[in-house]
């Protein structure tokens, strides 16, 4: 019986492959920023430091990127561990191009809190005004 060698080890997930054109399979020197965008909405910005064939990945400075509207706010998350499985979309961000449009504007979290309660409440009532109506049928 032989055993299977470094040369045969398949990495099989696209993440593994775009990673690993991207960097030395296991020398993360570089400092690559990423969007990662998760199953839930969420945006996750940070600096990636390990990942394996299952699309788990740590980023370190991680924080949260919240929109809504033309406001924005990253909160601070710190080191952070994201399940492979929630991983929808993983990107690399160019760190000479600017990352917003200028009509974003920068605001607290406790504003951005707000923003988001506020949206939320707008979408509720948007949905019970919508049932309200059903009895119409505008088909």
């Amino acid at each position: 019986m032989s055993w299977a060698g470094p040369e045969d080890v398949y990495l099989s997930t696209s993440l593994a492959s775009y990673l690993d054109s991207k960097f030395f399979l296991f020398d993360l020197d570089f400092p690559e920023k990423l969007l990662v965008l998760l199953r839930d909405g969420r945006k996750l910005l940070g600096t990636l430091r390990s990942f394996d064939q299952f699309a788990n990945a740590v980023l370190e400075g991680a924080c949260e990127r919240v929109i809504v509207g033309e406001l924005y706010c990253d909160i601070p998350l710190g080191l952070y561990v994201i399940r492979g499985e929630n991983v929808v979309l993983i990107g690399e961000l160019d760190l000479e191009k600017e990352e917003l449009p200028p009509n974003m504007t920068r605001v607290s979290a406790a504003e951005i809190k707000r923003a988001q309660k506020a949206e939320r409440e707008a979408d509720n009532l948007k949905g019970t005004m919508k049932k309200r109506m059903d009895f119409l049928d505008m088909d």
